[in-house]
Parts: C-alpha cells; structure tokens; sequence
C-alpha cells in the first residue's frame, strides 16, 4: 500500500512490494517525544515479521536503513533521514506469558510489558515502567531506570539482519553493559524473551506506582526526549550540569529543564538543531567545569537541514 504524496522518479517507486504501508516523504516530528525534527525520505510500516524480513532481503544493498520506535530517547536532524525509516508499530507489539516468562515484540511499549506482568503476579520487570519507549529501542541500548535495566532480565531476542535472515540470539550474545549493546547496527531487533519471577500482583503493583509518582516529580513529561546524557562513572550528569550551572539554559525554543537538567525539553517551537546545539552547550560548560566529557543518551540521527550552520563541536566525544 502506499500512501502520501511522491514525485517522479522518487525513491518510493523503486522499492519492493510490501503488505505493510510505504510513505513517501513522511514527517517524523509527529512521532517523536521532541516533537522536532524532519522527514523520512521513505517510511515503512511492515505488516508483520515476515513482511519485513521479504523487504529487506530484496531491498539494494545501497538503500540506507533506519530503525524507528516510538521516537522516545531520539532526536532526528532537521534535514530529515535519507532512505528507508522502518517503524515497528501493530505487528510487533504483542506481549504472551508463559509460566515465568514473557515474550514481547520490538514494538511494545515497556510500560505495557511492566502491566501485563503484574498481571501475571510476575516480579522483576516494574523497572520497564519507567523507561520511556519500546522493547525494541530497550534492546538496542539496555535501557533501564529505577534499579533495573534490560539486560537483568532478557533471556534472548529475535532480529532480521539487514538482508533479511531471520535468527534467535541469547542475551549473552548481545554484549550488553551500562545503556550499551554490541549488537551489530544492521540487526534489526524483533523481540525479546524476558524472565520474571512469581511474586504478588498488588505489591508489584504498588512498585509500578511508586515509579510513576517518582517520575511524576522529578521529570519533565511532554516533548523531551528522556534522560540526555549517560552517568559518567561514578557521578551524576544531572548533578554536574547543575554545577555547571546550566538549569533552565536556553537555545532557541530548546531549554535544560528546571525540574530535571539531564532533560532537554522543546517549549513548543524548538527545531531539532536547537535541541542538539543546546546539549553540546551543557556538554562544554560541564566539560569546562568538571573536565568531564558527557556521552550522549540521546541517539541523534538524520541530516542537517540544507543552510543551516554545522552544529557546534562542544566538548570532545
């Protein structure tokens, strides 16, 4: 199927046939948190794992490949994102239990993984109830939040590499560390087996609150893109942006949010450079405050908009 508006000769004609959706020229601002950013050249919704792996198999080896998930600890350039965005939506977002473990798709969200295992009376995975996005994006990072992340309870997850070959890895395999994983950037992650373990459903039900209630009051929750930067060993970024006295800096319609200052927040007209050129702001200010260089969470990517100036280095990567 294929939806929005091409011109002759664009690229969206040239690609395989699909049972999923194809969008030629597709804004990406509207899916994610920032609410910033550019277009996918192409986006591609498949319908199901199969359909995507039969894509991707026929799809030119020369054909950029992005990953999308629900756009939460991302950030994409204002020139937009050459070639083919896929988004992992209805096809992935299933969740099963079975006995003590849970299986979910790329694109479930890790709060509704957190809920379905509390309705299991299935302990271990309140943490994902903090963490903003999808099972797929917790997998490409290991995120984690609120004494707990990914790697803690995955058990192993299923990918479709870039040309289209379908396998089952162990967790073990995935070289998992603190908000890394060294799996290969052309695997596309699918889904994920995780392990609980039988506790009460109203007690880990009052955890998954007491989580929310703590977010609630610590941090920001419309139009960021979550946590900016990784914790150096043994500090806290949002303690040394503080020191550097970056709280409430401002670029543009990009601000350092008052309440939490490892979340940058668009105040409603922010572009995509705003918000990168405001946190290598606060990466040189910390670095000339602390000698600390800080490591993006963020993943930033796509292209700068045709015009605009590079984006200041700040401090070294």
């Amino acid at each position: 199927m294929m939806t929005a508006p091409r011109s002759p000769g664009h690229l969206v004609d040239r690609l395989p046939d699909v049972r999923g959706r194809l969008a030629a020229n597709a804004p990406l601002a509207p899916v994610t948190w920032f609410r910033a950013g550019g277009s996918a050249e192409v986006l591609f919704r498949p319908a199901d794992v199969e359909d995507l792996a039969a894509f991707l198999a026929a799809l030119p080896d020369a054909v950029p490949v992005t990953v999308l998930g629900v756009g939460s600890n991302l950030l994409v350039r204002d020139g937009g994102i050459p070639g083919v965005v896929i988004r992992l939506v209805r096809g992935f977002a299933g969740i099963a239990v079975d006995g003590e473990s849970v299986t979910a798709g790329a694109g479930a969200l890790d709060l509704n993984v957190a809920l379905t295992a509390r309705d299991h009376a299935l302990a271990g995975l309140e943490f994902l109830s903090g963490v903003p996005g999808t099972i797929g994006g917790a997998l490409r990072m290991n995120a984690g939040a609120y004494g707990g992340e990914l790697s803690d309870v995955l058990e192993g997850a299923d990918i479709v590499d870039r040309r289209g070959v379908r396998r089952s890895v162990a967790a073990a395999d995935l070289g998992m560390t603190y908000r890394h994983c060294d799996a290969p950037a052309d695997w596309i992650f699918v889904g994920a087996r995780l392990r609980g373990r039988r506790g009460d459903a109203a007690d880990i039900g009052a955890r998954i609150v007491e989580i929310d209630r703590a977010r609630e009051a610590s941090q920001p929750r419309s139009r960021t893109g979550g946590s900016t930067f990784v914790n150096p060993v043994g500090a806290s970024a949002w303690e040394l942006i503080d020191r550097a006295g970056c709280r409430g800096l401002r670029i543009g319609g990009a601000q350092v949010s008052e309440k939490h200052c490892n979340f940058l927040v668009n105040t409603g007209e922010a572009t995509a450079r705003d918000i990168e050129a405001l946190g290598e702001e606060v990466r040189r200010r910390v670095f000339e405050s602390a000698g600390v260089a800080l490591a993006w969470e963020i993943r930033r990517i796509g292209v700068e908009r045709v015009g605009d100036l590079p984006v200041p280095a700040g401090a070294p990567a």
